[in-house]
């Protein structure tokens, strides 16, 4: 809990009575801050998320411009040599994202807008992006393009209904999708067998056509070898291993304790810990059954390997608001989930020199990717707002002794009382 807001404001702001009060704990916060008593760091503009919008604003520039071959080479260049935003989004993956944008975007405004729904709305783009797998046969990145823009479209004719209750037009349609998508894959993975792009989409692909004889973690485990820096794969494989989607508690255990062993060299403990990262935050009997000793141990080896500061905010607020927002709703889970928010505080006392607002604000959405954000400078805002909180409590007892608390390149420093 964060100290009682009127002995702690009173030692600020003093007990005279035309002296205002913080009228919550957002304000008290704001005011550390403004005062100067607690300074951080903060990347006003996430390099992260610019490097990716530029990305795919060259991808969907390539497409617009009919300069397939180009994309396809850039593709090909980013995917080989594994190159990813510092926030392990693949760069190819962003290109083609970019490239199919425009198509993905049409039909989905059609499907918001009954009023500008017709056939060409809904298929004219595909049947575009198709004749591109004419035009440059054998070319498995543009074929990628075409296989992922049809998973892509399936999702948006699925929406978010249940599947049973879909009218019989977006069941037929979101099918196809996907069953041409199934159709797509194969090509390019004879093509280009070790190509990690390939492969992810080989995995999204699973969330809508599974084949009753695949293995989902032996799909997921092709994809790590291939990619075993980038952390997504695993938190993704950890996601679907859960008895919602193709897994168990059991598999879910066994696979992220295999994980581990076969990504020690890399990661430590670390490749346990990813693999149960967005699983545990998504569902409580996932996080009572954790070994939570492990877990911990594997974020000091992933902070021991990657000790940059994307890395830290990231598991800074995930300890912090993810598995926070997430107690009380089960007394095991709590166990659990208690233990892995303390870890919040040697991640910031320790390691935390700069503030990732768009992170943080994530966080408190448990990190959902499909999560459509109207003003990225409100999203933002909310992010700074509830890592301050979470900072300023964490520090109350030297905020409360009157100590102004800096973060520094070098580490924490205090000063004053």
């Amino acid at each position: 809990m964060f100290w009682s807001i009127k002995p702690f404001a009173a030692r600020f702001f003093g007990s005279s009575p035309s002296t205002p009060l913080p009228a919550s704990v957002a304000d008290a916060t704001a005011w550390l801050v403004a005062s100067g008593q607690l300074n951080v760091p903060i990347v006003e503009t996430d390099e992260q998320d610019a490097n990716g919008h530029q990305v795919i604003e060259r991808g969907r520039y390539l497409a617009r411009q009919d300069m397939w071959a180009e994309l396809s080479q850039e593709m090909r260049a980013a995917d080989q040599a594994r190159k990813s935003t510092p926030c392990g989004q693949p760069i190819a993956d962003l290109l083609a994202f970019g490239a199919r944008s425009d198509v993905v975007l049409a039909v989905e405004h059609a499907l918001s807008d009954g009023k500008a729904m017709s056939d060409y709305d809904l298929l004219g783009g595909i049947f575009e992006l198709e004749g591109e797998i004419q035009n440059h046969p054998n070319d498995p990145m543009i074929t990628l393009v075409v296989a992922l823009a049809h998973i892509d479209l399936a999702w948006a004719w699925r929406g978010d209904a249940h599947p049973e209750a879909l009218p019989s037009l977006h069941q037929s349609r979101c099918a196809a999708h996907f069953d041409r998508a199934a159709a797509l894959l194969p090509l390019c993975r004879s093509a280009m067998p070790d190509s990690p792009a390939i492969a992810a989409a080989d995995c999204a692909l699973l969330a809508g056509h599974v084949d009753p004889r695949t293995r989902v973690a032996d799909k997921y485990e092709h994809l790590i070898t291939l990619d075993i820096q980038n952390h997504r794969h695993m938190r993704a494989m950890g996601s679907h291993l859960l008895p919602r989607w193709f897994g168990s508690y059991e598999e879910l255990e066994v696979q992220a304790l295999r994980n581990a062993a076969r990504t020690q060299k890399t990661w430590g403990a670390g490749g346990y810990t990813w693999v149960q990262f967005d699983a545990i935050a998504l569902d409580d009997e996932a996080c009572a059954r954790v070994d939570v000793e492990y877990f911990l141990e594997g974020l000091r080896d992933i902070v021991a390997r990657r000790p940059d500061q994307q890395t830290i905010n990231l598991l800074a607020a995930y300890c912090a608001i993810t598995q926070q927002n997430r107690m009380g709703q089960n007394p095991q889970a709590d166990i659990a989930r208690k233990q892995i928010c303390e870890a919040a505080n040697w991640l910031i006392r320790d390691h935390l020199t700069e503030l990732h607002p768009l992170i943080w604000a994530h966080a408190a959405n448990g990190f959902n990717n499909s999560l459509r954000v109207n003003s990225s400078e409100r999203f933002a805002a909310r992010g700074r707002r509830d890592a301050l909180k979470a900072i300023a409590n964490l520090l109350r007892e030297e905020l409360r002794s009157g100590q102004s608390v800096t973060f520094t390149p070098s580490g924490l420093q205090f000063s004053g009382n």
